[in-house]
């Protein structure tokens, strides 16, 4: 119970982070330093990618070939 309360949680965030409705007030790392700038994102889709496997949905299978029906045997 309180694993899936804290991947929620970590979803939640992570999605707020993204969406980010305050325009760049609230950055970790700033996006006008070369190269570095947009690590804060990446790490926060990361996260959020992760809690939605947790849950049973892999969003990076939408993007890949559809598997192949396994024979019945």
């Amino acid at each position: 119970m309180a694993k899936t309360v804290l991947v929620a949680v970590l979803a939640l965030s992570s999605l707020i982070y993204i969406i980010n409705p305050t325009a760049g007030i609230f950055e970790l790392i700033p996006d006008n330093l070369p190269f570095i700038g947009n690590l804060d994102e990446a790490t926060a889709t990361a996260i959020l990618l992760a809690c939605m496997r947790y849950y049973g949905w892999d969003p990076t299978k939408l993007l890949g070939k559809p598997e192949k029906e396994k024979e019945k045997k």
